[in-house]
């Protein structure tokens, strides 16, 4: 469930705004807003273990209609270095409700921080699909541990952004 291949490898899958895909590794979004596992201020770079999810996650934030519409692009960094990645289990967290959906709280970013601080990937649980992994990028201390293996424009199904009747 951990989103690793027979081989071992790790994957970090993102769906990223075309517009954006110059500076996706440089983790600046989630630097000037923050996000479930860093605080404002700190660079991060969010994906997921597996296209699916990734896809999911950001129709969380931003909806069907603008994956639809907006031009995208999936791809996929391979990490080199199995062993820089660190694995947080919902067992490890001080608080069970990071893990529901909703805006996180400062101290479950304060712990995000101090992850990424140590490892330059941390994989955590989703709060989209609990039975999916999301992976945390730290984008300052990954450099030249990851290499991106697709990228290539990202169509929507329409069937997930009907006509209105």
């Amino acid at each position: 469930m951990t989103g690793r291949t027979n081989s071992g490898d790790i994957f970090l899958w993102r769906l990223e705004r075309k517009r954006h895909l110059e500076t996706w590794d440089s983790g600046i979004g989630a630097e000037l807003g923050g996000g479930r596992w860093n605080s404002k201020g700190r660079a991060a770079v969010y994906g997921s273990l597996d296209p699916s999810t990734a896809i999911l996650e950001v129709a969380a934030h931003k909806g069907f209609k603008a994956l639809d519409t907006i031009p995208h692009i999936l791809l996929c960094a391979r990490v080199l270095d199995s062993s820089r990645v660190f694995e947080v289990t919902p067992e490890s967290l001080p608080n069970p409700h990071w893990l529901n959906p909703g805006a996180p709280g400062q101290g479950q970013q304060i712990h995000g921080d101090l992850l990424l601080q140590q490892h330059p990937f941390i994989i955590v649980p989703s709060t989209v699909s609990r039975y999916s992994r999301n992976i945390v990028m730290n984008p300052v201390t990954a450099q030249g541990l990851f290499e991106v293996v697709v990228e290539e424009p990202f169509a929507l199904d329409t069937r997930l952004n009907p006509p209105q009747d």
